[in-house]
């Protein structure tokens, strides 16, 4: 294991990995921006270095200043949290070239995998299930028709380079396309550096179910069950559970066995999550492998009992998995709510500003990840994460009940600030939420009036009053470009006893 690690990540995610660091004995380097030099992380990392002013692009997303932060303290690792240089294969690169191990997949398969038409070949070769559509990118506007008329409307353009949610245009008639194409192509220059785009067929009432994998640098690899993340607003998440509710068994063993293949084909080293739409009719298809950490990985702990983080750093240090997959065993059901200082009747517009009251829930089987406390200045610099709230509960209903209940609880107020609780329970209230028959559709459903003379949406009993919420914590992925050279493809691992890994 390593002596020291330095964190190169701000909120709520430098503080989840400063604690396992602590639990494991390394020694924490924390850096930050001027913006963070009183933020919780900054006081209770071992040593601290400033690398730059609030903007993220002068610290957080300045490589050179991290390295030589790393460089100056002793630090032998950098741990990227998600977000900012976590899936750039550039930075990875640096780290490896500046004698620094790198928390993550080496630097050639997260450059592969962040390109996702190159991930989109990759996977097909493996034998994962695609949405029909281009594999490759597609060059010009009357190719993006072409493939629009043979797969049908709607279709969706996307960014080779995307990430975060960024990058995509639905497209739902033909006359639409072209100016779509164009559209997409000049904004993921400006925010990838990269214009390409490829098409696929819309799902439109589809799940988003993930899959987490765990790889070693020995060829070892085991999955550690699904999670659903439809609850979804600009493609952002904002609710997920474990494991995805209301799957036949038969699915959600085809999820986690076709996942953890296609990670382990091209290599993937350390934690990953693939993710999948999920049709009504239960057809899987790919989407794309997260090469990081995800904001939503304590539900997976809450029901399997590993430390992810823990994990990811004896990865990292070269130790052969510690897991085998007959030891997964998921028990109950947990489910996240991400609680961001956004107003969701602005159309989810940032809410930043100082917390004048800052009590987190508490109870039986409620964790709390943040970085918030009394005082603390929301900057409307970065990603509007402050806290995530994960339950456990032997069922379903008990974990949203409970979740519920937690949320209630969660006092957040200040000058300026709101939250995203109360739409969050209003969520949890939801009839085809609470049934499991819920599709990434849900949020868009929920904040469209009903059309004059409508019936009124059946819901579960109310619950009580929502009470205000909390802040921020990273910025959107910044993925680099894709070269599939020096991949090194490592042998599946035996399949696991059936359904070991499914939750009764």
């Amino acid at each position: 294991m390593f002596d020291k690690l330095l964190i190169a990540n701000r909120g709520e995610i430098a503080l989840r990995v400063l604690r396992a660091c602590r639990e494991l004995g390394v020694r924490t380097v924390v850096v930050h921006s001027s913006a963070d030099a009183d933020s919780l992380p900054v006081r209770l990392a071992d040593e601290t270095v400033r690398i730059g002013p609030a903007s993220s692009r002068q610290s957080y997303l300045n490589a050179a200043a991290i390295v030589e932060a790393a460089r100056q303290t002793g630090a032998q690792a950098v741990h990227p949290g998600y977000g900012f240089l976590s899936e750039d294969a550039d930075f990875a690169e640096i780290c490896a070239e500046n004698g620094l191990t790198f928390v993550g997949p080496p630097p050639q398969v997260m450059a592969a995998l962040a390109d996702k038409s190159t991930a989109r070949a990759l996977m097909s070769r493996a034998g994962l299930p695609l949405p029909p559509g281009s594999v490759r990118t597609l060059p010009t506007a009357a190719d993006a028709l072409d493939v629009a008329a043979e797969v049908g409307y709607p279709v969706i353009v996307k960014a080779a380079a995307g990430g975060g949610g960024r990058g995509m245009t639905v497209v739902r008639t033909a006359a639409e396309l072209p100016r779509a194409y164009a559209r997409t192509r000049a904004a993921a220059q400006v925010a990838f550096g990269d214009d390409r785009v490829y098409v696929e067929r819309y799902l439109a009432d589809a799940r988003h179910v993930e899959v987490q994998v765990l790889c070693d640098n020995h060829g070892n690899g085991i999955h550690l069950g699904t999670r659903d993340c439809s609850v979804q607003r600009r493609h952002q998440k904002l609710i997920e559970e474990a494991p995805a509710p209301a799957l036949r068994p038969a699915t959600l063993d085809t999820l986690a066995e076709t996942a953890l293949r296609g990670a382990l084909s091209v290599g993937f080293t350390g934690a990953g999550t693939v993710e999948f739409l999920v049709d009504e009719a239960e057809r899987c298809h790919f989407l794309e492998i997260n090469c990081r950490i995800q904001v939503e990985h304590p539900v997976t702990e809450l029901v399997t009992g590993i430390d992810l983080v823990h994990e990811q750093l004896h990865v990292a240090a070269g130790t052969p998995l510690r897991w085998r997959q007959e030891d997964v065993r998921l028990r109950g059901v947990a489910v996240e709510c991400r609680v961001n200082v956004e107003d969701p009747d602005r159309d989810f517009a940032p809410a930043p500003g100082r917390l004048d009251r800052f009590r987190p829930p508490g109870g039986p089987f409620t964790r709390v990840d943040t970085h918030g406390h009394v005082g603390y200045l929301v900057s409307p610099h970065y990603d509007s994460l402050l806290a995530k709230v994960a339950v456990w509960a032997p069922d379903r209903d008990g974990a949203l009940d409970r979740l519920d209940r937690a949320l209630g609880e969660f006092e957040v107020a200040g000058p300026g600030v709101r939250t995203t609780i109360p739409f969050a329970r209003r969520v949890l209230r939801d009839a085809a939420f609470r049934a499991g028959r819920h599709t990434t559709a849900l949020v868009d459903r929920l904040l469209t009036p009903p059309a004059a003379g409508a019936p009124p949406a059946v819901d579960a009993p109310p619950a009580a009053a929502a009470v205000p919420a909390a802040e921020p914590a990273t910025v959107p992925d910044i993925r680099a470009d894709a070269d599939p050279a020096g991949r090194t493809p490592v042998t599946a691992v035996p399949a696991a006893g059936p359904n070991a890994w499914r939750n009764p």
